[in-house]
């Protein structure tokens, strides 16, 4: 497991240099264009381009030493675009950790959303979530759901969303394959201060359509703070929680995760 989360780590560095060369290379193109114009007046297809994708990329490392010998390290990639018609969301994150040399901590975990405005409410969604969680012999959960969504607020600073769909799970837990639909319910709220701060929270409901007693709980909650122009302070809060687990493992899987995000 540790090669994959050192690959997982090396894809997002490569993904922020590469990005970030090519970022350089538009804005060098866009100044040559404007000089070899002779107007300090940016082209007009500057003014019609796509809404820029925004991403941060996050790490946290814990290490102890002496009386006791831990190391969690977390890394967390996040990316989006909106416009007036059409939202893109995606992220992916890995946590790894040891406890006296002995794994208490693996997984991975990745998504992406995507949502077609009908008008300043109304939505339709397609999602996809897939899951790795070595400790509580999660070998793979991929879960799929198609939608309805509507926005209770939408505005530039507050959202707040509810959406609803018919879904899938396919898992192998504790070496055994599972299948079986799954309606998805789900909130998701956020809070802009300004550019200065960032709060938000989300909750899907993942029941199995056959036996709801057998259900998933996903949940998140965070919060980030400028440090600088493309540098946050955040803190969040996960909980994923399996009604039936695996056996000899617990429901809940909670974790604090607090370090620097880097945005571009």
């Amino acid at each position: 497991m540790k090669r994959y989360v050192l690959y997982f780590f090396l894809v997002l560095m490569e993904f922020v240099v590469r990005s970030g060369l090519a970022a350089d290379a538009s804005q060098l193109a866009v100044v040559a264009a404007v000089n070899n114009a002779g107007s300090t007046t940016p082209p007009e297809s500057m003014a019609t381009n796509k809404p820029p994708w925004e991403n941060s990329i996050s790490f946290a490392l814990t290490l102890t030493r002496g009386n006791s010998d831990t190391t969690l390290a977390n890394a967390t990639f996040n990316s989006h675009r909106n416009n007036l018609t059409n939202e893109w969301t995606f992220g992916a994150d890995a946590t790894y950790g040891e406890n006296n040399s002995v794994e208490d901590n693996e997984t991975l975990h990745g998504f992406a959303q995507y949502n077609h405005l009908f008008d300043e409410r109304w939505y339709a969604y397609a999602r996809a979530d897939g899951l790795h969680d070595g400790i509580a012999n999660v070998k793979y959960r991929f879960t799929a759901s198609p939608g309805a969504g509507y926005y209770l607020i939408r505005t530039r600073m507050t959202r707040l969303a509810i959406e609803t769909g018919p879904g899938v799970v396919i898992e192998r837990l504790d070496g055994e394959n599972n299948t079986y639909m799954a309606p998805r319910f789900a909130e998701r709220f956020e809070q802009k201060f300004d550019g200065q701060a960032h709060f938000w929270e989300k909750v899907e409901f993942l029941p199995q359509a056959t036996r709801w007693d057998n259900f998933l709980v996903n949940a998140e909650i965070g919060i980030e703070a400028t440090v600088t122009r493309h540098v946050n302070l955040r803190t969040t809060l996960q909980d994923n929680y399996a009604n039936e687990p695996a056996p000899n493992r617990r429901n809940n899987d909670v974790r604090l995760i607090s370090g620097l995000a880097y945005r571009f």
